[in-house]
C-alpha cells in the first residue's frame, strides 16, 4: 500500500517543536498498515525536520541555543542578507539538519524508541506555517 498526504504545521516560533501528535493525528490510516515506512519531507529552505528527545522540553532549547551559537546572525560573510538577519542562519540549519526522515512503522504505530519524538525545527523568527509531505508505503 502507498498513500500521501500534506500535512500543514500551524505556524510556530523559532525552535524546536515535538510535532509527533500533530503528524499522527494527519494520518489515522498508520493504523492499517502492518510494517512500513513513513517517509516525512518538508517543503522549506528554512524549518527542517528531526527525531530526539520527546520528553524534556530542555532538550529543545539546547538545541536552539546551541544552533545559533554554531550558526550565528549578522555573520559579516553572509551575502544572503535581503530577508533578515534570520534568513541565512535559517537555510544553513535546515541544511545541517535536514528536510526528511524516514521512521519505520510496525502493528500500526511509528516504531520510535521510548524517548524519540518527531520535532519541526523552525530557524525563522516568523515563520509562517509548514507543509510536509508525508508518503505511507508498506503492507496492510
Amino acid at each position: 500500500m502507498w498513500r500521501q498526504h500534506s500535512i500543514r504545521l500551524a505556524a510556530r516560533p523559532r525552535g524546536f517543536h515535538l510535532v509527533t501528535g500533530d503528524v499522527l493525528d494527519a494520518l489515522p490510516e498508520l493504523a492499517e498498515y502492518r510494517i512500513g515506512l513513513l517517509h516525512l519531507f518538508i517543503q522549506h529552505t528554512s524549518a527542517s525536520l528531526a527525531v530526539n528527545e520527546n520528553a524534556d522540553p530542555d532538550v529543545r532549547d539546547d538545541l536552539e541555543r546551541h544552533f545559533n551559537a554554531t550558526v550565528p546572525e549578522n555573520a559579516r560573510y553572509y551575502e544572503h542578507t535581503l530577508e533578515g538577519p534570520d534568513d541565512m542562519p535559517a537555510h544553513i540549519k535546515s541544511v545541517l539538519i535536514g528536510p526528511s526522515l524516514t521512521v519505520p512503522i510496525r502493528d500500526g504505530a511509528l516504531a520510535l524508541g521510548t524517548w524519540q519524538g518527531l520535532y519541526l525545527c523552525e530557524h525563522r523568527d516568523r515563520a509562517g506555517p509548514r507543509t510536509v509531505i508525508a508518503t505511507l508505503q508498506g503492507e496492510g
